[in-house]
C-alpha cells in the first residue's frame, strides 16, 4: 500500500462524549428511560434500600432457618421444601426491582 492512501486510523480526540446524533439524542451514557446522566441522579440508600435488606435477611436468614426447623414429614413435604423457599424469593424479586426503580 502507498502512502496516499486513505485508510482510516482511529483518533479518540476526535470523538466527544457528548456528540449528538442525527436523529438529536446524545452518545454519551444516559438512563435508557429519562435521559439523564447516571452521575446526575440522586443513588442515595434510603428507606427503600432498607426495606431490600430487611427483605434479604427474611430470605437467606429467616426462611433457612424455617426450613431447617420445621419436619418434612408427610404432610409438611411440600410445604417445607417448596413453599418456604419460594415466598421469599418472589418476596426478594419484587422488592429488589421496586427499591431499584426510581421515579
Amino acid at each position: 500500500m502507498t502512502d496516499g492512501d486513505d485508510r482510516y486510523v482511529h483518533d479518540p480526540a476526535a470523538f466527544d462524549e457528548r456528540d449528538e446524533r442525527a436523529d438529536g439524542s446524545s452518545t454519551g451514557e444516559e438512563d435508557s428511560l429519562t435521559g439523564v446522566p447516571p452521575d446526575a441522579v440522586d443513588r442515595e440508600f434510603d428507606w427503600r434500600g432498607w426495606v431490600l435488606v430487611g427483605v434479604m435477611v427474611v430470605a437467606f436468614v429467616l426462611a433457612p432457618i424455617a426450613i431447617y426447623l420445621v419436619p418434612p414429614g408427610a404432610s409438611e413435604y411440600r410445604f417445607a421444601l417448596i413453599i418456604l423457599p419460594l415466598l421469599p424469593a418472589l418476596l426478594l424479586a419484587v422488592t429488589a426491582v421496586w427499591a431499584t426503580t426510581r421515579p
